[in-house]
């Protein structure tokens, strides 16, 4: 990305900021109510979809199995957005929830790891969804480097840095392998990015950068159901 290009996104990305207000950021929200936004996000886009203009926390409530004083407890945080005995406008609540959850921001982002995980994450159609361009791949097998995997390219792993400034890269997903994790993150922690979605399974703390580091443990889910499909059974079982 050119200097030029850039001052021009910093600019665009300071006035989005204050077009969504200081509030909308507000450090003391909880991280259980950040974790739930995703899930208004995905709720409002399908009531879009559906031509639903208006939606109280009760209805909601039943979408989502939160509770509707849940649901007003979370948007209050932000300032609310509804009105009582009217609810919410729904266009409006999910422009509000996408400003908040940056997907407004245009974020450039790169996989490393170009295998079978890395290659179905950028095939999705998530990251434009989400507001997000991914731009490049990175990887150290010949067999991959050079190719397009959807709308990007793959490139040699040592020209990472190289490329994370040329293209201005923003966020990195790291789906490379376990043992490789924490020398690629030391990497990363001297580029100028913002945040890392590793599912390597490696936990990864970057200390001093601050890079935001989201670790996703795809096998916790899966344990997880598991201990849920367990519980159920026992019970099942229990009753018989």
């Amino acid at each position: 990305m050119s200097t030029k290009k850039r001052i021009e996104k910093e600019e665009s990305l300071e006035l989005l900021r204050r077009e969504v207000g200081r509030d909308s950021f507000r450090p003391e929200v909880s991280p259980a109510v950040i974790k739930r936004l995703p899930r208004y996000f995905r709720y409002l886009r399908e009531l879009i979809r559906m031509g639903k203009t208006r939606v109280s926390s009760a209805e909601l409530s039943k979408m989502m199995n939160v509770t509707a004083s849940q649901i007003r407890q979370d948007l209050n945080c932000f300032g609310g957005f509804g009105q009582q005995g009217y609810g919410y406008n729904v266009n409006y609540l999910y422009t509000k929830i996408c400003e908040i959850l940056g997907v407004g921001f245009g974020f450039r982002a790169a996989v490393v790891g170009a295998g079978n995980l890395g290659s179905a994450l950028v095939g999705s159609p998530m990251f434009e969804k989400r507001g997000v361009d991914v731009v490049a791949l990175f990887d150290v097998s010949p067999a991959v480097i050079g190719k397009k995997i959807g709308p990007a390219r793959v490139y040699d792993l040592s020209e990472l840095e190289e490329k994370i400034k040329e293209f201005g890269i923003e966020i990195v997903i790291l789906t490379l392998p376990k043992e490789h994790a924490e020398e690629v993150g030391m990497r990363l922690s001297a580029c100028p990015i913002h945040g890392i979605w590793n599912f390597t399974g490696k936990e990864l703390a970057l200390g001093e950068s601050g890079i935001v580091v989201e670790n996703v443990h795809i096998g916790d889910s899966l344990m997880t159901l598991c201990y849920e499909v367990a519980q159920k059974l026992t019970s099942d079982n229990e009753k018989k």
